[in-house]
């Protein structure tokens, strides 16, 4: 049985006490993990070869005399901390990440719980800190499981607790195969084959006016003076609630793609690409393209869809769905057009989508063969690079 790891980010509803042990907990974590990254640099400054447990040693020994205000928060929540640094590192050694850089007050505000068993606890609209104690939540944890991890952040003016929830899952087998195709845009977030379109919510673009305004209005505030926080923290709610806005929209689009079809053919984007276009870059970040992939692949796991992704170069808004011909002279700003080889006249997005879907129809016609002749069960997800040949027949897709 498959094994899935989500995570549930709830909003926190902490007393007044309780708002000042996390804040407390939080800066705690911050000044471990800054100390501990000075130390580091020091160190390899001076031809040593740091290492996280050492250096975690190292402020164990000292806390004590030098910082003895560490003592009123868990143990735990500065030695998460190094441990984070030490898995940054890490990840810098590997290439994955840039080099680690120091925490910020007010920016990077969090703190992680020890993962042993019994250290935080979730029961109904409520959860369990160390040395907090118990806090009220706005929900309950939707998802039932083994509880893994948790992490407190806040974002502007408000707490929330990130819990990763371990869960067995059987990735359900559908029999009927319906295969959809999305084309994502600017104008409409998506299109399907059928026409049917999901509207972009445009959360900065409506919000750009008063955005703007609050910018202005805190670009005069004294530094350092309280109106200045009182201006950060108005303009900091009106980032979050943009963001909650988009996120909104994307999950109920994803969760009702993978509900509604078992295979999805969907364009490999270079998002950083387009958004170099300095006329189009602020739409296409108000979209979130890459966050919608994100959510659409993993969610694809959990109910069993299967998702097919198109080659980078493939011209899927320029390829005839009907017959395969490519209009070479389709610009950007056409959103209707008639292709010359057959008469057949397309909607820009809709004949995307088609392309789309006829390129995952090609891929579920190669999975099943694949199945039938015991060459492996099919995937939950399979990237595929592909391509459609003229004359009206998809090529089949490469796994």
């Amino acid at each position: 049985m498959p094994t899935f790891q989500l995570t549930h980010k709830i909003a926190l509803d902490p007393t007044n006490k309780q708002h000042t042990l996390l804040a407390r907990s939080a800066g705690t974590a911050r000044f471990a993990y800054n100390w501990v990254l000075d130390e580091w640099k020091r160190q390899y400054r001076n031809g040593e070869k740091p290492t996280e447990a050492a250096l975690r040693r190292q402020l164990n020994a000292v806390k004590g005399t030098d910082y003895p205000w560490m003592f009123e928060v868990s143990k735990s929540v500065p030695q998460q901390a190094v441990k984070d640094l030490g898995e940054a590192f890490k990840r810098f050694f590997q290439g994955k990440n840039a080099y680690p850089r120091f925490k910020k007050k007010f920016v990077d505000d969090s703190f992680r719980a020890d993962n042993g068993p019994g250290t935080f606890d979730v029961q109904g609209k409520r959860i369990r800190l160390p040395r907090i104690g118990w806090i009220k939540t706005r929900e309950p944890l939707r998802f039932s499981g083994r509880l893994k991890r948790v992490v407190v952040s806040r974002t502007a003016d408000r707490w929330y607790a990130s819990v990763l929830v371990e869960m067995d899952t059987e990735t359900p087998d559908r029999e009927n195969q319906a295969i959809g195709g999305v084309d994502l845009g600017v104008k409409a977030l998506a299109t399907l084959p059928d026409g049917t379109t999901f509207e972009s919510p445009k959360a900065l673009e409506r919000n750009l006016k008063k955005l703007r305004r609050l910018s202005k209005a805190h670009s005069r505030k004294k530094n350092g003076s309280k109106n200045k926080r009182k201006s950060a923290a108005k303009l900091a709610r009106l980032h979050r609630r943009i963001a909650n806005i988009r996120a909104d929209a994307l999950h109920k689009l994803t969760s009702e793609l993978v509900g509604r079809y078992d295979v999805i053919g969907i364009e490999d984007l270079n998002v950083s690409g387009m958004s170099q276009n300095k006329r189009l870059a602020r739409h296409i970040a108000d979209v979130g393209l890459h966050e919608f992939r994100r959510q659409l692949e993993y969610k694809a796991e959990l109910y069993g869809t299967r998702i097919v992704v198109a080659d980078r170069f493939y011209a899927s808004s320029k390829t005839c769905s009907a017959c395969g011909s490519k209009n070479e002279m389709l610009r950007l700003g056409d959103r209707a057009w008639t292709c010359c080889s057959c008469g057949t006249s397309h909607e820009r997005d809709a004949n995307a989508a088609a392309n789309l879907q006829h390129i995952a129809a090609s891929s579920a016609v190669t999975a099943r063969g694949e199945e039938s002749h015991g060459r492996g069960a099919r995937a939950p997800v399979n990237l595929a690079s592909t391509k459609r040949e003229p004359g009206g027949k998809p090529a089949h897709a490469t796994a």
